[in-house]
């Protein structure tokens, strides 16, 4: 799906983003990919049960591998967010590994954007990134992350990805990446 969208435009000033997503919302990740994916340039490799670095102990491992291998020279991570995405730990772990610096590459900037299905309700957002969407008493955004509906506009989308990616020098004191890991994958229904 990805390189369909990168395919699309070729623009020096579009910005690496990786897609996290529960893979239940593929149909929408794939419309918003070809809705949007000439905004930047996409990766949606995903983390799988079948890799091998998964059943390691080692959490430094395996977020240095989820980095290196799945988020590569990302700037950004794009999570789409539908109606159980909350409960993946594999999204988990990709945010948790977007919000680090590694001996790869510095951290990823962070956005959400809600997908269609969920429609105007407020969806369960996964913990770790509800950590780092802080808003004031105003409803002012004042924390690392950034939540939006979904894009009405390219313009508005490359904004968005533009501020994320500012993020991680302009806000990185904001990030909050403490939260344990998730272990496992909850229920949803």
């Amino acid at each position: 799906m990805a390189e369909v969208a990168a395919s699309k435009k070729r623009d020096s000033t579009r910005h690496k983003c990786f897609i996290s997503y529960h893979a239940a919302d593929t149909d929408e990740v794939a419309q918003f990919l070809e809705d949007f994916g000439s905004e930047f340039i996409g990766k949606t490799v995903g983390v799988t049960d079948e890799d091998d670095f998964i059943d390691s102990e080692d959490s430094e491992y395996i977020m240095d591998r989820i980095r290196k291998g799945y988020l590569g020279d990302s700037s950004v991570t794009i999570l789409l967010v539908g109606a159980c995405t909350w409960a993946r730990r594999y999204v988990d772990w990709e945010i948790a590994s977007s919000l680090r610096n590694s001996k790869y590459s510095k951290m990823n900037g962070l956005l959400g954007i809600r997908l269609p299905s969920v429609g105007h309700i407020n969806p369960q957002l996964p913990a770790r990134f509800s950590d780092n969407v802080v808003r004031d008493s105003s409803g002012n955004d004042v924390g690392y992350a950034r939540w939006y509906s979904y894009p009405t506009s390219k313009a508005s989308l490359r904004n968005w990805i533009s501020d994320a990616f500012s993020a991680r020098t302009s806000r990185a004191h904001l990030k909050d990446n403490s939260r344990a890991r998730r272990v496992r994958s909850a229920s949803c229904s």
